[in-house]
């Protein structure tokens, strides 16, 4: 059973929101202000699962996870995808005009640069983390200086949204992993998502036909990333995403893929978060 989730950021971030709708609102976090620190509390059993997030629909990837995931032999249970909304808050009775400096993750603010065009005046600040932000703004009464963080992270470290939603691009999502030391319990029947990572040479058609089979298989590859391996040049590891409706023909196309990728990996079997 699952009782305590290692999260990157404090409460009010948005893997903590992830967390409550993932787990439940009684769900207790670790807060940890790196990804590394996250790998920590559940490698020492501080933390029965972590979440990680993987891939924003803006900026893509976050490839150094899938490295943490990989290197340390953990396994996702599950994913959950989060609409990102960012919203700049203050403390009470402040004007936009008012503010002087903008404190908050590089990822935001790049999210967010389109928004301050239009308030020059603003000095854009990076910073660890959105809610650590609005946190230290809260317990410093920092007049003059905004984050951008959630509307839970607002609500937290009372402060006052002085404007909603201000990311550039309004449908901005980030999916995360929840992962685990050990495999998930879930029966094949609910198994309709996994994950695997294989190694290729750097040969004409190898890629391809690997892609065939999981064709031929019936699989959907839903998404692939490709990562150099540093200590041996041309060679690289690619980590893949597949959806299908028979666990069979999953198993089918795993057999095959065992026997013409080098180095194949499961990272996880888990339910598919887009049904």
């Amino acid at each position: 059973m699952i009782k305590t989730v290692a999260i990157q950021g404090i409460r009010g971030s948005f893997h903590h929101i992830v967390s409550q709708q993932y787990f439940g609102e009684k769900i207790l976090v670790d807060e940890c202000m790196t990804f590394d620190a996250v790998i920590e509390s559940i490698l020492t059993l501080k933390s029965d699962a972590a979440i990680m997030a993987i891939e924003n629909s803006i900026a893509g990837s976050i490839i150094p996870n899938y490295a943490l995931i990989d290197s340390n032999n953990l396994h996702i249970i599950g994913e959950h995808y989060l609409d990102i909304q960012h919203h700049l808050m203050a403390l009470p009775n402040q004007h936009l005009e008012d503010i002087k400096e903008v404190h908050s993750h590089p990822m935001a603010l790049l999210q967010c640069k389109a928004f301050f065009k239009q308030y020059p005046h603003i000095k854009l600040i990076e910073d660890k983390d959105t809610a650590q932000v609005a946190e230290r703004i809260n317990q410093e009464q920092a007049k003059g200086v905004a984050a951008i963080a959630s509307r839970l992270a607002a609500q937290l470290f009372d402060l006052e949204v002085l404007a909603e939603s201000i990311q550039t691009i309004k449908h901005n999502e980030t999916r995360f992993f929840i992962v685990k030391t050990k495999n998930s319990e879930l029966s094949k029947k609910e198994i309709n998502k996994a994950s695997v990572k294989f190694e290729l040479d750097h040969k004409r058609g190898s890629l391809a036909t690997i892609l065939n089979v999981l064709s031929d298989c019936k699989l959907n590859l839903t998404k692939i990333q490709s990562l150099p391996k540093i200590e041996t040049p041309w060679k690289y590891a690619f980590f893949v995403d597949l959806t299908f409706d028979d666990y069979k023909d999953y198993e089918k196309a795993k057999s095959i893929m065992k026997i013409m990728a080098q180095d194949f990996k499961i990272l996880g079997e888990y339910k598919n978060a887009r049904q």
